[in-house]
């Protein structure tokens, strides 16, 4: 079985261990740690990936990497509080049509925005379910993804920040590769996904919003809601399908190459 070194409340050392007794608390502990939701004035959905162990000893370290929903309804205090994140890198994975009805309002921060859209047209995507959504990212938007990363991984680039309208589909996808090439255990990946069903707000995310007023119903609106762990896990899955094994592999055939993930590891790992 695979396991990782972990550090409890009381300062001793335990594994996380695939199948132990009391795996499912030490995961509860550490995705709901101290610090690990901001409650940033103008988003829902900002979270910090840091803390999570890793299977190699050590772990993410905090206030290096976020993931978001949009920051277009950021107002002063929200800037100021996302100014204070030190950030030097925003990577906006959203569409065109996305960024023109909702410019962001982080703009005049002093951090570098790369735009980056992993869909450039919504209307490709497949009109099913989230997972044949996921499977279309992965199977066709490698590229994009693949940027994403490297965007991350160039020098200077850190503290950095993720995010597209929800901060959950396409930033759960790149923010779940990222941290699998760090070595984070997938079930711990899974669990930060599923976070975002807990912080998302229906009202303030616009694409949920255009489903509403589509009449499409409450079933579609539920279904974009949600972030069960298997949907990540299958992402994880079928990029190591395509990459050969492994999600490093993957990477590598949309141009992130070794030397970028060495750099995202030096980053990233305390």
């Amino acid at each position: 079985m695979r396991s990782c070194l972990v550090q409890r409340d009381d300062g001793e050392d335990s594994y996380l261990t695939h199948g132990a007794e009391g795996t499912e608390h030490e995961i509860q502990r550490i995705t709901w740690a101290d610090g690990r939701h901001l409650p940033v004035a103008g988003t829902s959905n900002l979270r910090d990936v840091g803390g999570y162990p890793v299977q190699a000893g050590g772990s993410v370290r905090w206030r290096t990497l976020f993931r978001s929903d949009g920051l277009h309804r950021l107002g002063r205090d929200g800037v100021a509080a996302l100014a204070a994140l030190d950030l030097r890198t925003i990577v906006d994975l959203r569409a065109d049509i996305e960024v023109a009805q909702a410019p962001s309002a982080a703009a005049g921060l002093p951090a570098a925005t790369l735009r980056i859209p992993m869909v450039r047209d919504l209307t490709v995507l497949p009109p099913t379910t989230l997972g044949d959504v996921y499977r279309y990212m992965i199977d066709e938007r490698g590229e994009s993804i693949g940027a994403a990363v490297r965007a991350l991984s160039a020098p200077g680039a850190l503290p950095g920040l993720v995010h597209c309208s929800a901060g959950k589909d396409r930033t759960g996808i790149v923010i779940a590769l990222v941290l699998a090439v760090l070595g984070v255990p997938d079930e711990l990946i899974g669990a930060d996904y599923a976070l975002s069903a807990v912080y998302l707000d229906p009202d303030g995310t616009a694409a949920i919003g255009r489903l509403r007023a589509s009449g499409l119903g409450d079933q579609v609106t539920l279904e974009l809601l949600a972030s069960p762990p298997a949907l990540i896990l299958e992402v994880l899955a079928r990029a190591r399908a395509v990459g050969g094994g492994s999600v490093e592999g993957y990477l590598a055939v949309h141009g992130v190459a070794a030397a970028d993930l060495a750099a995202l590891r030096w980053a990233l790992l305390s």
